[in-house]
C-alpha cells in the first residue's frame, strides 16, 4: 500500500544523536519499540480506515460530491506540510514530550471527528489529526533512532516499524470496513482514542526523554507559507468542481497558492536554518525521487477514493467486503516490494522504477474498462495486482534514492521530504482528481436523459475520467525516472534507505 498513508519520516538531529550515541542501550527498549509501534499503528491505520467509511459519512453528513475530497485531504495537507517542520520540534522541544502530546492531539481530533455532525467539523477534526500525527510520526522514528544505538538491533527494530506502516494500511481496509458495517462509520475515528490511551498510559514510564542541543530555532514562515500555499491550491480545485476552472475565485486561490510556495522557496533560500535545505532537493537523483513520490501520490490516493466509492455505490458491496476487495493490492505491492529489494543493488533503481510506473499506469489504464455491470475478477482484479507490483517496484528504489549522496547530517530531512513529499501528492491529486470526476458526472447527466440508470452510469463515467488521468499522472511519474534520475548500482549499495509503507 502506498507509503502516503504510513507518514513515517526521520530528522537530521535524531541520526546524528543515534550515530554518536555512545550510551548503554536503555534497558526497557524493546517494551517502549512495542508502545512506538502501537502509537505509529494509530497514524497509518487513519489513511485507509476512513476511506472505507467516507461514502457513509459523506450521506450522513451532508457532503457534497466537490466538498468530500476535504475528508482525505484536510488529512494529508497538514500532515505533509507540518511534518519537517514536527521533526524540528521533537528534536528541539523533548521527542517524548512531542510523541505524548501528539498522542494526545491526535486522541482529541479523532474524537471531535467522530462525534461531527456536520462536514466543516469532520474537516477540522481530519486537519488536526494531520498537525498532530505530523509531532507523532517523526518523533517516533526519533526516539528509535535514539534507543536502539547497535546497528543489529537497530536494523531488527526497523524492521518492526517498517512492517507497521506497509502492513497498518492493509489492517485499516479491514478494521474499516468492519466497524462501519458492524458499528458505525463514527468509530473508524473515535477507535483511536481507546488505543492513545493505552499507549500514553505505557509511555510515561516506559519511554525516555531525548532532545537535541545547539541550535533550536524554528523555521515558522516556511512550515506557513508552504502549508497555506497547499491549501490554496486544493481550495482551488474544489472550487474549479464548483464553479469552473474560469472562475475568478478559481484562479485566484491556485495563483495565492502558487505564489505562497514561491515565497516558501524564497524563504528557505534565506533563512539559516531553513525547513528543507534546497541543496537536498536540487541533486537530479533525490529530486527525480521526490518528484515521482509526488505524482504516485497523487495518482494512488485518487484511485483509493474512487474505487471504494465504485464498490460501495455501485457494485453496492458492504464496508467490509469493499475493504476485503482492496486487500489483494496490498499482497502484490508487499510481494514486489521484497523482489525488488532484492533487484536493487544488482540492476539499479532507474530499470525498476521505470518498469513499476508504466506497469501502474497501464494497470490503472485498464480500470477505465470498468461499467455498471462488470465483474470484479475480470476488470478490478487485473487493475489491483498490476497496481500493486508496479507500485511495489516503485516504492523501494525511490526510498534509496531519497539517501543517495546525502550528508549525514542532512540524512533525516531527505527522507522527511520524501514522506512529505507523497502526502502532498495525495493532496494535490485528490483534489484535482476529484473536480475531474465531479465535472465529468456533471456533463454526462446534463446530456443524458434522468433516470436511476443514467445516475449509476454517470457514476462510472466520472471514475474512469479520473482513473485515466490518475494513469498519466503514473506515466508522467515513469517519465520523470527516466530523465532524472542517473544513480549508479554501487552508489545505491551503500545506502541504507528509509523506512516507507
Amino acid at each position: 500500500m502506498s507509503s502516503a498513508a504510513s507518514g513515517t519520516t526521520t530528522n537530521d538531529a535524531a541520526v546524528q544523536a543515534g550515530t554518536h550515541a555512545q550510551a548503554p542501550p536503555h534497558p526497557r527498549r524493546w517494551i517502549a519499540l512495542a508502545v512506538i509501534a502501537v502509537a505509529q499503528l494509530m497514524v497509518v491505520l487513519d489513511a485507509t480506515i476512513v476511506n472505507i467509511a467516507l461514502p457513509q459519512a459523506q450521506q450522513h453528513l451532508g457532503i457534497s460530491d466537490a466538498n468530500r475530497q476535504w475528508v482525505v485531504t484536510a488529512y494529508t495537507l497538514t500532515f505533509g506540510g507540518l511534518l519537517l517542520l514536527g521533526g524540528r520540534i521533537a528534536d528541539y522541544w523533548g521527542r517524548k514530550r512531542t510523541f505524548a502530546v501528539g498522542m494526545v492531539g491526535f486522541a482529541v481530533a479523532s474524537a471531535v471527528g467522530g462525534l461531527a455532525q456536520n462536514g466543516e467539523t469532520l474537516f477540522l477534526a481530519r486537519a488536526l489529526q494531520g498537525a498532530f500525527g505530523a509531532l507523532l510520526a517523526p518523533a517516533s522514528l526519533a526516539l528509535l533512532t535514539v534507543l536502539f544505538t547497535d546497528a543489529r538491533e537497530r536494523a531488527k527494530a526497523f524492521a518492526v516499524y517498517g512492517a507497521i506502516a506497509a502492513g497498518g494500511a492493509t489492517i485499516g481496509l479491514l478494521l474499516g470496513g468492519v466497524l462501519t458495517e458492524y458499528l458505525d462509520w463514527r468509530w473508524c475515528l473515535l477507535v483511536n482514542v481507546p488505543i492513545a490511551a493505552v499507549g500514553l498510559v505505557a509511555t510515561i514510564p516506559l519511554v525516555p526523554e531525548s532532545k537535541a542541543h545547539g541550535n533550536t530555532r524554528y523555521d515558522v514562515p516556511g512550515a506557513v507559507s508552504v502549508t497555506l500555499g497547499l491549501v490554496s491550491l486544493v481550495y482551488g480545485f474544489t472550487k474549479a468542481a464548483e464553479d469552473g476552472w474560469s472562475a475568478g475565485a478559481t484562479i485566484a486561490f491556485i495563483a495565492a497558492g502558487v505564489a505562497l510556495l514561491a515565497a516558501f522557496v524564497a524563504i528557505e533560500l534565506r533563512t539559516s536554518h531553513p525547513l528543507l535545505p534546497l541543496r537536498i532537493v536540487l541533486d537530479r537523483n533525490r529530486g527525480g525521487s521526490y518528484l515521482t513520490a509526488l505524482l504516485v501520490g497523487a495518482g494512488l490516493f485518487g484511485f483509493f477514493l474512487f474505487l471504494i466509492y465504485y464498490f460501495q455505490v455501485v457494485l453496492q458491496y458492504s464496508p467490509l467486503k469493499a475493504g476485503v476487495a482492496l486487500l489483494p493490492m496490498s499482497a502484490a505491492v508487499l510481494v514486489a516490494a521484497g523482489i525488488a529489494s532484492n533487484l536493487v543493488t544488482r540492476i539499479g533503481a532507474k530499470p525498476l522504477m521505470v518498469a513499476g510506473g508504466l506497469v501502474a499506469a497501464a494497470s490503472m489504464l485498464y480500470l477505465t474498462r470498468i461499467g455498471v455491470d462488470t465483474g470484479f475478477a475480470s476488470h478490478v482484479l487485473p487493475s489491483e495486482l498490476g497496481l500493486g507490483l508496479g507500485l511495489g517496484l516503485v516504492f523501494v528504489p525511490m526510498s534509496n534514492l531519497a539517501l543517495v549522496g546525502v550528508p549525514e547530517h542532512d540524512a533525516g530531512a531527505a527522507s522527511a521530504t520524501l514522506n512529505a513529499t507523497q502526502q502532498v501528492g495525495a493532496s494535490l491529486g485528490t483534489a484535482l482528481l476529484n473536480t475531474i470526476y465531479t465535472s465529468a458526472v456533471t456533463g454526462y447527466l446534463t446530456s443524458h436523459a434522468p433516470g436511476p440508470q443514467a445516475q449509476l452510469q454517470g457514476l462510472v463515467h466520472g471514475y474512469t475520467r479520473a482513473f485515466a488521468w490518475a494513469a498519466a499522472l503514473l506515466l508522467i511519474a515513469a517519465v520523470t525516472t527516466t530523465v532524472l534520475v542517473k544513480v549508479r548500482r554501487h552508489e545505491l549499495a551503500a545506502t541504507g534507505g528509509v523506512p516507507i509503507g
